[in-house]
């Protein structure tokens, strides 16, 4: 398949990723790749100081890959489980002396379960996957095999939840969702994504009289000792509420972008976007009302030398209109790649929130870790 596993789970965009076939004849292929990771995460904010051991920003996961060459056509699948290690926090209830939840909160999510029909034509792609809109944001983060943002106000110090990358702090989270999107070929660079995606409700009795739209388009291309990627993204979504709400429709939508060039060791990442009607960390929640406007950005660098690459990054997102805040974090991030199946991470980060919306916070988090993949 043209397209498969390269986009097989958010983190295989950062680095390579060697899959390991567990069949392979008479044109038909089944294969597996996988990721686990760890980190001991140290966080101090205004409030209290908190370490536990964790998962980053990435979930585990297993991912199981499926092909088969019919002549005209390539058919392709793939199912992914994304588990996390985080514990549960045990919380004792006010007279009862016990925990109200107690032992391991191990979840399995599944992201991806979609299948593939491949031709000269291009892709088409049915079921569960990641978003188009700030769908490369995301896929270009240097901090994807790392750590990110952790906010005690979104409740991420504690166990029971994930980093957030710069989820938050420079893009919004491509949900998962059942779609139907089209993938043209590739030609001169250019590769263009477009797709009908399962609505998000605005109210439980919302209707939405037509799925959400999302599109991308990219461009790459490669130079002596380089490397250069540019992209741009859409949504639109219109739902209505239910007689009696003070907001009748609602219109959501959003624009991505970015570009990326390589040189030699060097990496430069700049990207952003703006919305209006969309919650500030993901795609799936949307606000009550159009004048939730919101903008972001994302700035990055990285070098690599030897087995080493270390990464700057700077990322901010900030409600206008109906909200009043500004969420941004800075990282530095070092990894270590043992190698090509094992990295060691040591990040640190910074994390500021202002504004009335959300309150005001600052935490400080140290983590290291170590990530295994196949």
């Amino acid at each position: 398949m043209k397209l498969l596993p390269a986009l097989v789970a958010l983190g295989m965009a950062a680095q390579a990723q060697a899959e390991i076939k567990l069949y392979d004849q008479d044109g038909t292929t089944f294969s597996t790749d996988g990721m686990i990771n760890a980190f001991y995460v140290h966080s101090d904010n205004d409030e209290r100081t908190q370490s536990r051991v964790k998962m980053g920003f990435l979930p585990n996961w297993i991912g199981f890959n499926f092909g088969k060459d019919t002549g005209d056509l390539q058919l392709g699948a793939r199912s992914s489980f994304w588990v996390s290690i985080n514990d549960s926090d045990v919380v004792r209830a006010a007279n009862q002396g016990r925990g109200e939840s107690l032992g391991t909160d191990t979840g399995i999510d599944v992201r991806q379960f979609y299948g593939t029909v491949d031709g000269d034509w291009g892709q088409v792609l049915i079921g569960k996957d990641f978003g188009l809109f700030n769908r490369t944001n995301i896929m270009s983060d240097e901090l994807l095999m790392g750590y990110g943002q952790s906010s005690d106000t979104l409740g991420l110090i504690d166990g029971g939840n994930v980093s957030f990358g710069n989820i938050g702090s420079g893009y919004t989270y491509p949900f998962p969702k059942a779609q139907i999107t089209y993938r043209s070929p590739v030609k001169s660079g250019f590769q263009a994504a477009a797709g009908i995606f399962d609505p998000s409700k605005s109210d439980t009795d919302s209707s939405e009289e037509t799925p959400r739209f999302e599109a991308e388009l990219t461009y790459g291309t490669d130079f002596s000792q380089g490397s250069f990627k540019a992209w741009l993204g859409g949504l639109y979504q219109s739902s209505d509420n239910p007689e009696g709400d003070d907001v009748e429709t609602i219109d959501s939508t959003g624009v991505s972008y970015g570009a990326n060039v390589k040189f030699g060791g060097l990496s430069l990442t700049a990207s952003g976007f703006q919305s209006e009607g969309i919650h500030p960390a993901s795609i799936d929640n949307f606000v009550a009302d159009e004048s939730f406007e919101m903008d972001g950005y994302l700035l990055q660098g990285s070098y690599s030398f030897g087995k080493n690459r270390v990464a700057l990054s700077y990322g901010e997102n900030e409600g206008d209109e109906a909200v009043d805040f500004t969420y941004e974090n800075t990282a530095v991030a070092w990894f270590y790649s043992v190698n090509s199946n094992l990295k060691l991470v040591a990040e640190y980060d910074q994390t500021e929130i202002k504004g009335t919306t959300l309150g005001e916070e600052e935490n400080d988090t140290v983590a290291l870790g170590a990530v295994l993949t196949w």
